[in-house]
């Protein structure tokens, strides 16, 4: 027999973390015109008032359709419809059209999420099945990972734009918001790690990912690690030494790839009467106001190329979070509204800053399973082991994540060609 919640107000409790997150998605889109939220400017991205959509639809999919008892869909067509790759659910409409889907309108959308929205209150109302609670949870980190790729996609969409279009002009309302000015000059220090036989992947209680299990022991030689991130000015000067000129330190594929989209620098950067500029959320600023924040937008392969210019490495996935175990889990998240990497003012000395927000930092680890690893069974294993083959492995969220959707044993993806993402460095030496 399938045990149920236990009590009333771990229900309650439950509710009131999704009607949370809903509503940080839809916040999101508050500065957004109807008009802005059809585009998709690249194929990796879609549009805004998809990503509210299909949320909505992974709810409706695995949760209301089996364990709320006579439960009636919104619409049937969006069953197809909204569904991104789950091919043991439905047939999709091929991603790169998403930005054709006219209809429904914008409203039609906010409607259908107050539908499931009163669905999933009368199944937790109901005392559903433990599953079903675990599968709410997947599904607010599952939102959670749509308002981090809304953003993103959002901030290119603007870009395409040649009027260049701030997505605000002043900090969006999660939190309190200060641009600070640090001046943190070159220096960066080298932090010693003894290696050996150390655990990595989730443990204990929580939410994780199946992809951050199980935890096992991996053999780390020692280590060094930059105590900050890769700043603008030090990117810069990789450029103007002929980083993107220099063959021999790139990747053959890293290489292909520069030479045929025509790469001289991160994207959203470009020259104008001599300066360069870079789009940000609140559009276009002089870099030589930036020189000391993060670079990010850079791929897996233009951070690669910078860590062999400078004589050192990315570092792999278990030096990473062999680093980060037991930092505090806090930094430039999307909850503080700041919405671009910030300059950290001091180097530390005894552990590396900026682990958590400002940029996902590129290991040169393959997103592969761990050993033992295994997929869910059903419909939702096709969540993150079918992707498991030719992208690279991130870590540490950036300035779009939501605080309480990071831990140190978070994996995140990607091609390494990507570059929309809030992407950045952090080296790695020995």
């Amino acid at each position: 027999m399938t045990p149920t919640i236990a009590t009333t107000d771990t229900n309650a409790c439950l509710f009131e973390k999704f009607s949370r997150v809903r509503r940080q998605s839809e916040q999101l889109c508050l500065p957004l015109s109807p008009e802005d939220m059809m585009v998709q400017s690249c194929a990796e991205a879609s549009p805004a008032k998809w990503h509210l959509a299909h949320t909505s639809w992974f709810f409706e999919t695995f949760l209301l359709r089996e364990f709320l008892p006579g439960y009636r869909e919104y619409n049937p067509a969006f069953r197809w419809l909204f569904n991104s790759y789950y091919n043991a659910v439905s047939d999709q409409p091929e991603k790169k059209l998403r930005a054709s889907f006219s209809r429904p309108p914008v409203e039609t959308i906010l409607h259908y999420r107050r539908h499931v929205q009163e669905g999933i209150q009368r199944l937790l109302a109901s005392g559903p099945p433990e599953e079903a609670a675990r599968r709410i949870v997947l599904g607010l980190h599952h939102e959670q990972q749509h308002q981090e790729l809304l953003a993103t996609d959002i901030k290119h969409a603007l870009w395409t734009n040649p009027l260049h279009p701030a997505y605000v002009d002043e900090p969006i309302a999660l939190a309190a918001f200060s641009l600070g000015k640090p001046e943190t000059g070159d220096r960066v220090g080298w932090l010693e790690y003894e290696g050996g036989l150390c655990d990595i992947g989730f443990a204990g209680d929580g939410f994780a990912f199946d992809n951050e299990l199980p935890r096992h022991p991996v053999y780390l030689r020692p280590f060094q690690l930059a105590s900050r991130l890769v700043s603008c000015a030090e990117y810069l000067h990789f450029m103007n030494d002929g980083g993107y000129r220099r063959p021999e330190l790139w990747l053959a594929a890293g290489w292909d790839t520069a030479e045929a989209e025509g790469w001289k620098a991160p994207l959203y950067w470009r020259q104008q009467d001599d300066a360069w500029q870079v789009y940000t959320m609140y559009g276009d600023l002089p870099l030589k106001a930036l020189l000391q924040t993060p670079v990010c937008h850079v791929s897996y392969y233009e951070a690669d190329a910078f860590a062999n210019w400078a004589g050192k490495r990315l570092p792999n996935e278990a030096e990473w979070e062999i680093a980060a175990q037991g930092l505090p889990v806090e930094g430039n998240l999307l909850d503080g509204g700041v919405l671009h990497p910030q300059a950290f003012a001091e180097a530390p000395t005894k552990a590396p800053a900026q682990m958590f927000g400002d940029v996902w930092e590129w290991t040169q680890s393959p997103y592969i399973g761990y050993p033992g690893y295994r997929a869910l069974p059903g419909a939702l294993g096709e969540y993150n082991g079918k992707f498991m083959s030719s992208q690279m492995v991130l870590r540490g969220g950036s300035v779009v994540t939501p605080a309480s959707h990071i831990r140190a044993t978070y994996r995140n993806f990607f091609s390494p060609a990507t570059r929309w993402q809030f992407s950045g460095i952090r080296l790695a030496n020995i």
